[in-house]
């Protein structure tokens, strides 16, 4: 994998969408006025073994396997696995093998069927209209009767689950599916075998493995390759740059309930946005405060949209800000309504 040319020294928006790849939010102010212009190896190493990391990784796990709402783990096994995966006791396959056994996968998966046809095509990356066989031997061992499923032997629900996590496919599945999520493209065959390889030897390789993927020019080609935000990473990222602090739990769910039911979640996500800035939380200066409205405007842009603004932009902004009506909330509404801050 070829190493990035030019990753050194981090600005707006590198480390403004390095926060969002690993922790699923933007930067806190203060984590912004600590890492803008340092080295991205130092951030890396202060990130890859945070709770915070691993919570949003456990996070994206959840959606993955549509393990949300009602369905969400809540048992004290799976909640713990964010600081054991920080702690490196676990690696990545061993908290998959747990979040599949969890009460709540089996409860959104019913029966064998189901639970087996899932594990088959979300864990090992088969499609079960082609793999009739496999999936009757892995019904009847989930049933209790022995049988020999991808090679091995197995009796149990729990087998099914062991023997499918241990098998190849499913590293090299778990890996294709997280590099695209996070580089938004597939890898280098050679690099996912070796990748592969060294996962199936130490599920606990991923840490230093996506290391190399932030530090790669893979990397880079996905920082000028912005997409939409999903809703739950836009509630977070709105909380963070409007209020300065992360929603809580019932406030991310409710909000991001309500954008999911939406084909066009984009007019409510305004309409968020406003009540947030007008719920007097919003960290604001007075307009009396702000003595470089052109400063103080350019900097919004670099912190929010991850680049400068254009002269024109300036201008227009500028200009508005002049205005007797316009407080510092109309700027910040009308940038935060600008199209490219719903992407990262």
């Amino acid at each position: 994998m070829a190493r990035a040319a030019n990753l050194d020294s981090l600005d707006s928006w590198t480390l403004r969408a390095l926060h969002l790849d690993l922790l699923g939010r933007p930067p806190l102010s203060t984590e912004t006025e600590r890492w803008c212009g340092r080295n991205t190896s130092e951030l890396l190493e202060d990130m890859l073994g945070s709770d915070a990391l691993w919570e949003n990784w456990l996070e994206e796990q959840f959606f993955y396997f549509f393990l949300v709402d009602n369905f969400r783990p809540a048992d004290a096994e799976i909640l713990s696995l964010k600081s054991e995966l920080g702690r490196g006791s676990i690696g990545v396959l061993q908290a998959l093998y747990r979040i599949i056994l969890s009460t709540s996968f089996d409860r959104r998966n019913p029966g064998p069927d189901t639970f087996v046809t899932v594990v088959m095509e979300q864990i090992l990356g088969k499609n079960v209209q082609t793999e009739g066989k496999t999936l009757e031997i892995g019904k009847h061992i989930y049933d209790g009767s022995p049988g020999n499923f991808l090679g091995k032997k197995g009796s149990s629900q729990a087998d099914v689950v062991r023997i499918a996590i241990e098998d190849e496919l499913a590293v090299r599945h778990f890996l294709l599916r997280e590099h695209r999520r996070m580089l938004r493209s597939d890898p280098d065959p050679k690099d996912l075998m070796e990748w592969t390889r060294r996962l199936k030897g130490d599920d606990r390789a991923f840490s230093p493995i996506l290391g190399e993927w932030i530090d790669s020019a893979a990397y880079l080609c996905r920082l000028s390759n912005r997409q939409p935000m999903p809703n739950r990473v836009y509630v977070r990222a709105l909380f963070i740059d409007l209020v300065g602090r992360l929603p809580e739990g019932k406030e991310t769910q409710r909000m991001r309930s309500a954008l999911d039911g939406l084909s066009d979640s984009g007019p409510l996500r305004s309409v968020i946005a406003r009540l947030l800035l007008d719920s007097g939380t919003a960290q604001l200066p007075s307009k009396e405060e702000i003595t470089d409205p052109t400063a103080w405007i350019g900097a919004l842009f670099e912190r929010l949209l991850g680049r400068p603004a254009s002269e024109a932009e300036l201008a227009v902004f500028v200009k508005s800000f002049h205005d007797p009506v316009c407080r510092p909330e109309t700027i910040l509404y009308a940038i935060v309504s600008h199209p490219q801050y719903a992407t990262w």
